[in-house]
């Protein structure tokens, strides 16, 4: 998938400089990404669902805050989904895998080395003006950049809604209406950041139902010069692969929206999302 953000996820500050997540390529290229631990914390956010009990285990620096023993899928979604790990002291600890899985939001532009220069001049001058003439501006700066990002979901259907340790088995339909709900979720998804709210929706998505329990585009969505790599794309297509695979793309999002239409079969965001939502329903009620 690929949505359009600007400054979605920071780091450790350095001083008064608010830093970006950021990786390195090539010959020193930096790319900022948005964690897939922050991805996974506004899906669960905007998920709808009961959040998971708590316990915190050990004492003083050693503490881990984690599910508690209570935690169980049939009773809270965001542990089917995105799995737990329960440590009780002298017992072997519990642990679920996450059925599903993200990558990190990766930019697809460089970053240049933009800042935003800050101070809280209004306050200071509103605090000085009712008598504190000693209030001073703070100062600080924040990098910023705006940029296309990519990323990658995976759900295993075979497991969502199974835990071997629990011996808990869910009905179809509500291993179904799991999947269709996270759907819904991740079509409209956003991130709240530093005052603003950042629409994380795609304006473009690829993806289907397959055998194969493999993020098979990770490598392969890429953008240049404002235009899909749909060459990339159509690279790993086999035959059985496009024939299970729906493309969804935003009118002018890109400056070659025709030629994905054309040669990937594009279609609206919300008609692959509800397409998407039925082979999922499919899948659940032939199994």
């Amino acid at each position: 998938m690929i949505f359009l953000a600007e400054s979605a996820n920071y780091g450790e500050s350095l001083g008064n400089v608010a830093s970006l997540k950021k990786i390195t390529r090539g010959k020193g290229e930096q790319y900022t990404y948005i964690s897939r631990q922050a991805l996974r914390y506004n899906i669960v956010e905007q998920l709808g669902e009961p959040l998971a009990s708590l316990s915190a285990e050990g004492s003083g620096a050693k503490q881990v805050i984690q599910f508690d023993q209570h935690a169980t899928i049939d009773k809270y979604p965001e542990v089917d989904l995105f799995g737990y790990m329960k440590t009780v002291k002298g017992d072997n600890a519990l642990t679920r895998s996450a059925k599903v899985r993200l990558s990190n939001a990766i930019s697809l532009e460089t970053y240049k080395g933009d800042t935003d220069f800050l101070t809280n001049m209004g306050l200071a001058k509103r605090l000085r003006e009712n008598g504190n003439e000693k209030a001073m501006n703070s100062i600080a700066q924040s990098e910023i950049h705006r940029s296309f990002y990519r990323y990658t979901i995976t759900a295993d259907l075979d497991e969502i809604g199974i835990d071997h340790n629990g011996e808990i088995t869910l009905p179809n339909e509500e291993r179904s209406r799991r999947v269709q709900k996270l759907l819904d979720t991740i079509q409209y998804l956003y991130r709240d950041i530093r005052g603003r709210r950042e629409n994380l929706q795609p304006l473009f998505v690829v993806g289907g139902v397959y055998e194969r329990k493999n993020p098979l585009f990770e490598n392969v969505v890429d953008v240049k010069q404002n235009k899909i790599d749909v060459d990339k794309i159509e690279g790993v297509l086999t035959d059985k692969i496009r024939n299970e695979t729906l493309v969804g793309v935003v009118k002018d999002a890109f400056e070659n929206t025709a030629e994905i239409n054309q040669v990937l079969d594009g279609k609206k965001i919300p008609q692959v999302f509800e397409e998407l939502k039925q082979k999922v329903a499919d899948y659940y009620e032939g199994n």
